[in-house]
């Protein structure tokens, strides 16, 4: 069996400049320059994710990076106010999004509320409450 010391997310990008702009300047995350010409974003409970420049880069069809905020009403405000869309599904994917982009999950006991946006790779990202 393998003994793994330690695990971390990556993820691709096709613009490693727009990338650390979104996810730093935009999302407020700790982003830095890697050694390879990758970006080290370090989450609020210290886990890194390395992302990667792909000149053939395929956006993700998945939720690649879920971020947990304490008010999805003020996240959305707060995304679509900085030009982040977050209406991104329509049906039939919309998942029962409301006009703004949320599922409100708690309400029926379905799950987190939360809310879908796009990174400048056209990755899939959320902001949920759990």
């Amino acid at each position: 069996m393998v003994t793994i010391r330690d695990a971390f997310p990556g993820f691709s990008v096709n613009d490693i400049n727009a990338a650390r702009e979104f996810y730093g300047t935009r999302l407020g995350l700790s982003v830095a320059d890697g050694e390879m010409g990758d970006l080290q974003i370090s989450l609020p409970s210290g886990q890194a994710v390395f992302v990667y420049p792909k000149s053939n880069h395929e956006p993700a069809s998945f939720t690649i990076l879920n971020l947990v905020v304490d008010d999805i009403d003020r996240a959305v405000d707060e995304l679509n106010a900085s030009g982040i869309e977050t209406k991104i599904y329509t049906a039939p994917d919309d998942f029962g999004t409301d006009e703004r982009g949320i599922v409100r999950g708690s309400a029926s006991g379905e799950g987190p509320d939360i809310a879908w946006f796009r990174d400048p790779a056209g990755n899939v990202v959320s902001v949920l409450v759990t």
